[in-house]
């Protein structure tokens, strides 16, 4: 994975310093298989050097200090998750460049870290999430969003690892679908796709005059009322904020719907082990062997669920 142009390499000969740290951004892409993430280290860390004309050889624990705690573009003072966010960006570039020979010490080591603050997981009841289905327009724009939320609810995989699903993804063995992803990390599975999700998105794909059987493998599964490269995270979730409006449930973030899936698999009888290894979660040492038998296997859970929420 490549970043996007950075600032720092657009204008003239880039440095070795710019040379590093680009190497770190390339690393990191590869390492988590995140284009947000790339793109979320860059926006922190080429400010930080260029505004203070600081090379990292040259950067002193008062510096990230300063930084970490510091007022941004938004006049706000920093939450402690931000300046935990600032720290770990910039602590694991110093890492990065100690272990090309380039630097010789750490300076985030020598800063506390905040204490943080969990918030309260949400995830949405059954009726819920009812609720939140019947506002869907009967439309091609619709029954494509339908078949995303039914695809985010039934699988519990995170925004760009649905977003970014192609016909290349799925297989059909026999009357089972199975999709294959990348999650965090760069975690590759595979897993059941749960029937009612698939018949969505064949619906949401006859729309537009496709088929899965021949489609090509790069083709997006969500093109209906889209470009043919596929709708964008970014409108989806600007029409999944209007139907939480429309439903009577507060805004929030489409990262809900992973929360969503978990909880309502709980509710319908799943152990928690079992509800950490759907959802690829590494908080438990029992995740590893559950993610083992997990791999190309049915999932028999999705029947309840679907069950719960009307389908």
């Amino acid at each position: 994975m490549n970043p996007q142009p950075l600032p720092a390499l657009t204008s003239g000969d880039p440095s070795a310093w710019d040379q590093a740290l680009y190497a770190f951004l390339v690393e990191k892409g590869n390492r988590s298989g995140s284009r947000r993430t790339v793109e979320s280290y860059s926006r922190m860390l080429w400010p930080f050097f260029a505004e203070r004309s600081l090379t990292p050889d040259r950067v002193k624990p008062a510096d990230v200090l300063a930084w970490v705690h510091g007022i941004g573009k938004s006049g706000r003072t920093p939450s402690s998750t931000t300046v935990g966010a600032r720290i770990a960006c910039l602590s694991s570039c110093f890492r990065f460049l100690i272990r090309m020979g380039l630097a010789l010490s750490n300076p985030c080591d020598a800063v506390e870290r905040p204490r943080s603050v969990q918030s309260t997981a949400r995830g949405y009841s059954a009726d819920e999430v009812r609720r939140l289905l019947a506002v869907v327009p009967d439309s091609i724009a619709g029954r494509r969003d339908r078949a995303i939320l039914l695809t985010f609810v039934l699988t519990g995989r995170r925004r760009t690892e649905v977003i970014d699903l192609r016909a290349g993804d799925l297989s059909l063995e026999g009357e089972t679908c199975f999709y294959a992803y990348r999650g965090k990390g760069g975690k590759r599975g595979r897993r059941e796709l749960p029937h009612p999700a698939y018949e969505a998105i064949c619906a949401s794909l006859a729309d537009v005059g496709k088929e899965l059987a021949v489609m090509g493998p790069e083709e997006s599964l969500w093109q209906a009322a889209a470009r043919p490269q596929g709708v964008t995270s970014g409108t989806f979730y600007a029409r999944f904020r209007r139907y939480l409006r429309l439903a009577g449930l507060g805004p929030t973030g489409i990262h809900v719907l992973r929360h969503t899936a978990a909880k309502l698999r709980r509710d319908a009888g799943e152990s928690i082990e079992a509800v950490s290894a759907f959802l690829d979660h590494s908080s438990l040492a029992v995740t590893t062997v559950y993610l083992r038998r997990l791999e190309g296997q049915e999932d028999r859970a999705w029947r309840e669920v679907a069950e719960a929420i009307g389908l």
